[in-house]
């Protein structure tokens, strides 16, 4: 008789061992590993490997030329739902949407599956957290419950395949969440890694038999990665990121992975007393309640894929009293403030080893694009040295090693949105932009030109700004 081997199965990234550890060697997770039993009992070991007695069936090949057909696609009532998802949603394809508990996920997912119900369109949402009366009560709230959008509270996999298989196929159907699930054919416990690739691989293959749309909810772990196996991922045709701060009032969706369309473009809501509503032009709500006389803020002008985005950059630089400096960062990647802070004091003679330095993107954003770099340096420089940036001047620009300003992509773009917004003068790296003449343009070659262009403008000793005590760093080189 075959020895059955045992698993243990992390839960926070799906790394299988032979037997149990107190600490995932692939996550540095604690007491993550559980045992589970094999998906097939006696098919463990080298059992598993042995070869079929049957034969496979031959399919035919085909070459790289042909008739390709654009995926057809569903519309889904939602201008910056569609933005992000390329168009529609494709029909037979599967969507996993992540995100913070509370941040608003199924008030999308209500919002979206009631405007593509009111088009005719069969839609089912499927909760496992959440009793039916529950998701009433949100529909009644967004003023949604006329819609025919055809609810259940149901768990187990095999029911729901054969529930929604029932009559004409949906065109949209929702799982909320995916480690809610679970199905028959595993003996694990609802939630465990096992559970969730096999109820999503059922419902994965659902969808492509019926052409059915479906988006799967998924948890996220403390660093915001959703939780569950990184399988999960590869098996779906997209990954969302439903991002937001409880302390701000809009959020943004974010596709992480789109086989049907593009990854690098974001969709914008603002939260409201009636749910979330969009909002067609981001860069006027993130430079809402803007302070123009106020040292270390910058106008960053970046790219969210196709769209043009103008976000305030704040920076303040204060003496410390720690031996190691503190570095806080919100919004930016803090190894990158490292490099513009190393640069600025190599090459722009800016000395910043004895303060602390807090930058932050205002409103919430998450900003990953280098060309950051130009607008968070003339930042700190106005926060060291105290003097005012012009309000009506945007930046962009990425910084080398060696303080050149580098090139970015899409600068008209950039500075056609600054100039819509009502922005007179952008600084700029030199060979992108110049000919550009809808607003005054200053090309600069070194971060050594950023510097002395802002410290001219410093306040020197005696001289106030804005009833305020003269700063402290006017006479520091810089």
């Amino acid at each position: 008789m075959a020895k059955i081997h045992q698993t243990f199965v992390c839960q926070s990234c799906g790394a299988v061992y032979n037997r149990w550890r107190g600490r995932c060697e692939a996550c540095n997770g604690w007491n993550t590993i559980v045992e589970e039993a094999p998906s097939a009992p006696g098919q463990s070991g080298p059992a598993a490997t042995r070869p079929s007695r049957n034969r496979g069936r031959v399919f035919p090949l085909e070459g790289l030329t042909g008739e390709a057909k654009e995926a057809p696609r569903i519309p889904s009532g939602i201008g910056e739902l569609d933005r992000v998802t390329g168009g529609g949603f494709v029909r037979g394809s599967v969507i996993l949407l992540g995100g913070d508990p509370g941040i608003g996920k199924s008030t999308l997912l209500m919002q979206a599956s009631a405007a593509m119900a009111g088009t005719g369109e069969r839609v089912a949402y499927i909760s496992g957290e959440e009793a039916v009366g529950q998701v009433r009560l949100r529909a009644e709230r967004l003023g949604l419950s006329a819609l025919p959008v055809q609810l259940a509270a149901e768990t187990n996999v095999e029911d729901i395949v054969e529930t929604l298989s029932q009559g004409r196929p949906p065109a949209l159907a929702i799982i909320d969440s995916i480690q809610t699930m679970w199905t028959e054919t595993v003996e694990s416990a609802p939630g465990t890694v096992t559970q969730v690739r096999s109820s999503a691989q059922a419902l994965i293959r659902f969808a492509k038999t019926t052409g059915t749309a479906v988006i799967l909810v998924g948890h996220v772990t403390k660093d915001g990665q959703i939780a569950g196996p990184r399988v999960v991922e590869h098996m779906v045709d997209a990954v969302a990121s439903f991002e937001g701060d409880q302390g701000h009032h809009f959020r943004i969706l974010r596709a992480v992975k789109n086989r049907f369309g593009p990854t690098d473009e974001i969709g914008v809501f603002e939260m409201t007393d009636a749910g979330l509503a969009e909002v067609p032009n981001p860069s006027a709500l993130f430079l809402a309640g803007r302070d123009h006389q106020a040292a270390g803020t910058a106008v960053f002008a970046g790219m969210e894929g196709t769209r043009p985005l103008l976000v305030e950059i704040q920076a303040l630089v204060a003496p410390s009293s720690l031996g190691m400096p503190r570095r806080a960062v919100v919004g930016w990647d803090p190894n990158r403030l490292s490099m513009v802070l190393a640069v600025l004091e190599a090459h722009g003679g800016i000395r910043l080893g004895t303060h602390d330095v807090y930058l932050n993107v205002a409103g919430g954003l998450r900003i990953t694009e280098p060309a950051a770099d130009l607008a968070v340096a003339a930042a700190l420089v106005s926060s060291l040295s105290g003097a005012v940036l012009p309000p009506e001047t945007v930046y962009f620009g990425e910084i080398g090693l060696s303080g050149a300003i580098r090139p970015v992509a899409q600068a008209g773009a950039r500075l056609k949105e600054a100039q819509k917004l009502g922005f007179a003068k952008a600084l700029i790296p030199q060979g992108r932009g110049e000919g550009d003449k809808a607003l005054a343009v200053e090309t600069l070659r070194h971060i050594a030109d950023l510097v002395a262009g802002i410290s001219a403008g410093a306040p020197r000793k005696g001289s106030g700004q804005r009833g305020r005590q003269p700063s402290r760093y006017a006479d520091e080189e810089v």
